[in-house]
């Protein structure tokens, strides 16, 4: 296989995007929570079985054997317009390449029988039938109405139930790819694969076309691994090197961050500093160790290192606040992500220093509106300023409603825990965006009175981020008071962010507010994919993470012990501080 060796990235990038060989050996597209396996030859099963031997085995193999004729099912398929029909399939419901095309699928696509719409759906080739691949029921709708093909809409895979595999045919996959050229130009920065690409649009994308040599492996070795419900592929515990639980949390917490995931994995960074002070390089190295099938412990020392020398105000060995390492850790990665940035038509980076579109700000950052309205003449200031997490007072504590916290020196200190009723992260998005009295000490010059006069101020989202990053203060400093708010906040596991946009607080105070949440509401949807808990006191305490796996599946991460968790698990557990979210409908489109 001279000149095809694959290189543990390879194979980790063809099982991120699930690549099955089948039929005439030709590459197909599936979902990362394939049903059907990577095809690999036996030369290919023993190099990845280097980077993955200590992950269980069991049902790995399949023993499933596709005639070298490709899937005869297809033909059956190929009567009067279906070119037409897949093209309108693929359009409207899996590559959506306009704004409207993506609110229409998150409206419309939804299992219709359980009415859910993240367990990788699939859309019937034979009649309009939504249904979940997980719990399935677009088995059952296939199994009673005979209709034997079905498409993935998160990857565009075509699936045949009478073969249980995913099938390739040509005439199908270049239908597919021209109709994610037209999307890819339609959204102007090109979504490949489930990460954000730099590629100038329109420019040509070619899929892996195995060898003759490759071939013949492939014919005389049909069994397939494949990443079962037991796979732990991507888990992986990190060595606590002295009060770095902080760090710990937050790492797994990004490590599995779906587009920020798919883009270390594809290798989409380009260094433009020496790798051995950039914080990128060390992530994206980090990223192949996560994903390499080691199951021991990680030793971090490196980034621990390169966190120190780029943030001096978390060097030490002393406690640290897990919220404060986040915004420190976005910081230096948006600063060392000078080479990701888009480029232009000509293939020139965009010069623009109110934009950056790095890797960092197109998945964290959102837009927090601030409205100043003045109690005399009403007229009202409106500023817009980006944000990268919220942070929300608790009930009990004494500090104003601010969407940023400034952190603190991050330390923590002497004191007692306080103990408040339960809430809930709706009530406390309800505080941050109900106006504010700002009083008579706190009279702001009004453009329209031209002199000083009390004010209301009002935040609302302007622009919502794609992984929303909600920060719970529990940890309150004065000069006369320092303790930590107990108070209980529950969370959903989908959260509605379409009460708290600006355009729908606007919309409600003209009486039109019902008619703005059914065109938004299926567009600020949010999954809670990540939970950071900090269990202790001010004095002595300790972080730990929840993450969220493929097929839905939570780990709790404590430094290097990472056990299996129930969602009830997550839901109950308490001393919340960080919640992480990722928009619903970016994860149905990309």
């Amino acid at each position: 296989m001279k000149g095809h060796i694959f290189s543990p990235i390879r194979i980790l990038f063809l099982l991120q995007r699930g690549v099955t060989l089948t039929g005439n050996n030709a590459p197909a597209h599936s979902s990362a929570n394939m049903k059907s396996p990577l095809s690999v030859s036996a030369n290919h099963v023993s190099l990845w079985a280097g980077s993955t031997r200590n992950i269980p085995l069991e049902k790995h193999i399949l023993s499933g054997i596709m005639s070298p004729a490709g899937c005869s099912h297809v033909n059956a398929y190929k009567v009067d317009n279906w070119r037409q029909n897949l093209r309108v399939i693929y359009q409207c419901f899996v590559w959506s390449g306009s704004a409207e095309a993506r609110r229409r699928k998150a409206k419309s696509c939804i299992c219709h029988m359980c009415g859910a719409h993240l367990n990788r759906l699939h859309s019937c080739l034979s009649c309009v039938f939504f249904g979940c691949f997980t719990k399935k029921h677009i088995h059952e709708h296939a199994k009673n109405k005979r209709h034997n093909l079905a498409i993935d809409l998160l990857y565009g895979g075509i699936y045949c139930f009478v073969c249980q595999d995913y099938i390739y045919d040509k005439e199908m996959e270049q239908i597919a790819k021209e109709e994610q050229r037209k999307a890819w130009k339609l959204q102007g920065t090109v979504f490949a694969f489930g990460y954000f690409s730099h590629t100038r649009v329109g420019e040509k994308y070619s899929t892996w076309e195995p060898t003759k040599r490759e071939l013949e492996l492939l014919r005389h070795n049909p069994k397939r691994r494949k990443i079962t419900t037991n796979c732990t592929i991507g888990l992986r515990g990190l060595i606590n090197l002295g009060n770095t639980c902080f760090m710990n949390c937050i790492v797994q917490a990004l490590t599995h961050t779906p587009l920020l995931r798919d883009f270390f994995l594809s290798d989409r960074h380009k260094c433009e500093m020496q790798s051995n002070s950039c914080l990128v390089c060390e992530m994206s190295q980090l990223f192949q160790e996560f994903y390499s099938g080691h199951r021991w412990p990680h030793i971090p020392f490196r980034l621990l290192h390169l966190v120190w020398t780029h943030a001096r105000h978390l060097a030490g060995y002393e406690q640290q606040d897990a919220h404060e390492f986040l915004i420190a850790a976005l910081d230096v990665l948006h600063r060392h992500c000078k080479g990701d940035t888009a480029r232009d038509d000509n293939g020139k980076k965009a010069n623009n220093p109110n934009h950056c579109s790095c890797i960092i700000d197109q998945i964290f950052t959102g837009g927090l509106q601030s409205d100043v309205t003045c109690q005399v003449c009403h007229g009202v200031s409106t500023t817009i300023d980006p944000f990268w997490d919220i942070s929300l007072d608790l009930p009990g504590s004494s500090t104003p409603f601010w969407p940023l916290s400034p952190g603190g020196d991050g330390s923590t200190v002497n004191g007692d825990s306080h103990l408040s009723g339960a809430t809930t992260l709706t009530d406390c998005l309800r505080r941050f965006t109900r106006p504010e009295h700002l009083g008579s000490s706190a009279k702001i010059k009004c453009g329209g009175c031209h002199s000083y006069q009390e004010s209301t101020k009002q935040l609302t989202m302007k622009k919502l981020p794609i992984v929303a990053c909600f920060h719970l203060k529990r940890f309150e400093h004065s000069a006369k008071l320092r303790r930590k708010i107990t108070t209980y906040v529950s969370f959903p596991l989908e959260l509605d962010m379409t009460p708290f946009i600006a355009s729908s607080k606007e919309s409600r105070m003209n009486g039109q507010y019902q008619q703005t949440v059914e065109v938004l509401n299926n567009d600020n949807k949010y999954s809670l994919f990540a939970v950071v808990n900090h269990q202790g006191t001010l004095e002595s305490g300790h972080y730990t993470s929840f993450i969220r796996q493929h097929k839905d599946q939570w780990f709790k991460c404590d430094d290097a012990i990472i056990t299996k968790a129930s969602i009830k698990d997550v839901l109950d557990s308490e001393g919340k501080t960080l919640l992480k979210y990722f928009d619903c409908v970016q994860l149905g489109t990309l």
